[in-house]
């Protein structure tokens, strides 16, 4: 059966522009998104036609600069972007996501004149972006990284693989972290490569259990040549391009996990009134009735913890330590709320007629992606205790 439209979020959003871009983001939700995601995604069928959509519309940029094509909204309101985006597709709202991981670097490392000369059709020009960090030996421990920049002349070349690549093998640039120098973090140097460029190909894309419509796959890198003029920032300066990234980025997944948590919620709701057990509807069982007050509780609090953090990184203040609490809770909610979906629907839950598995089988990648959870308990410890070992 196709998905069930998500209940509209009630949103404390600052301007009335926030508030007509939510309806934007809505209408195209349900008019060219909801419609064919569960078909789409259960054919592994990726919907660059709606990614191109988006960049029209102004989507795919909104946290950067409006000089270069961007939208100028805070983190406050494209965050608030990705979940009602997520809430019907995960593969959108999370491709949008790294999209907008991919292009930070550039947007805030990179020259005037590299940013006049590549943000306008990154951000408004149809284009798709990839994020190149993990390799298939290092993924939390990225400073281990192996892929190689080598000098030459006026130019880089690059040699290695990246695993685990959103948008590997269909995307437009790839954002690239290459050792130029020492073992270490300080030896790691960030690039801008072109997607068409020689020597870059791709794996065939990984089978995943969920998320099949979004391509995940390695690329090789087999003496990619590119010019130092797309080199991002200064030489060693790539981990901590990485890392900065990252902290921005896990409050897109935060974000897209609340959507897709709200929307197994929804689902749940929805069956929950209308499926009649023993003379009533099984919503009037106390049990079942507070499984659905809990999973609504740890929604809004996901959504508090996203976006305080969000409002502590619009005002130009830390929000580390807060990023990777909103990451951690909000895909532990994510994986909580929709393993309950499926247990209140029952069989029909897990079946693929409904879309509660889907949900449940697209939450787990979250807990994964971008920082473990591991990861995000050892990152918040260290703000709290110090680095291990001291």
């Amino acid at each position: 059966m196709p998905d069930r439209a998500p209940q509209p979020v009630d949103r404390q959003l600052p301007t009335d522009e926030a508030r007509d871009l939510i309806s934007l983001v809505r209408d195209i939700a349900q008019r060219e998104i909801a419609p064919q995601a569960a078909e789409e995604e259960d054919a592994g069928r990726f919907p660059r036609e709606v990614f191109r959509l988006l960049s029209e519309s102004g989507l795919l940029g909104l946290p950067y600069d409006s000089e270069y094509g961007g939208g100028d909204q805070p983190y406050e309101v494209y965050l608030q972007v990705l979940e009602e985006l997520a809430a019907v597709r995960l593969t959108v709202g999370l491709g949008v996501s790294v999209h907008t991981l991919a292009s930070y670097a550039l947007a805030t490392y990179g020259s005037k004149q590299q940013q006049v000369e590549h943000l306008p059709a990154m951000l408004g020009g149809g284009l798709l972006g990839a994020y190149c960090l993990s390799e298939p030996a290092s993924g939390s421990d990225a400073a281990s990284l192996r892929t190689k920049a080598l000098r030459d002349g006026d130019d880089w070349v690059i040699s290695g693989t990246k695993a685990w690549i959103t948008h590997g093998g269909i995307a437009d640039f790839y954002t690239v972290m290459a050792r130029t120098g020492e073992d270490g973090p300080r030896g790691i140097s960030a690039f801008l490569v072109p997607g068409d460029a020689a020597g870059l190909s791709a794996a065939v894309p990984e089978k995943k259990m969920g998320m099949k419509g979004s391509p995940t796959a390695q690329v090789h890198f087999d003496g990619v040549r590119v010019g130092d003029d797309r080199r991002l920032g200064d030489e060693g300066q790539g981990f901590a391009i990485a890392l900065s990234a990252l902290d921005s980025g896990r409050l897109g997944i935060a974000a897209c996990a609340i959507g897709v948590a709200q929307a197994a919620l929804d689902e749940a709701v929805a069956y929950a009134t209308e499926r009649r057990q023993f003379g009533k509807p099984i919503a009037d069982f106390q049990g079942l009735r507070f499984m659905l007050a809990d999973m609504a509780t740890q929604i809004e609090a996901g959504r508090a913890l996203y976006l305080a953090a969000a409002r502590l990184r619009d005002a130009g203040r830390p929000f580390a330590k807060q990023a990777a609490m909103a990451k951690l809770h909000c895909t532990d909610t994510a994986m909580k709320v929709t393993t309950d979906a499926v247990q209140i629907l029952g069989g029909y839950g897990y079946t693929a007629d409904f879309p509660a598995e889907r949900y449940m089988r697209e939450a787990k990648v979250l807990q994964i992606v971008e920082g473990t959870n591991q990861i995000q308990r050892m990152v918040i410890a260290r703000h709290l205790a110090g680095p291990e070992g001291r």
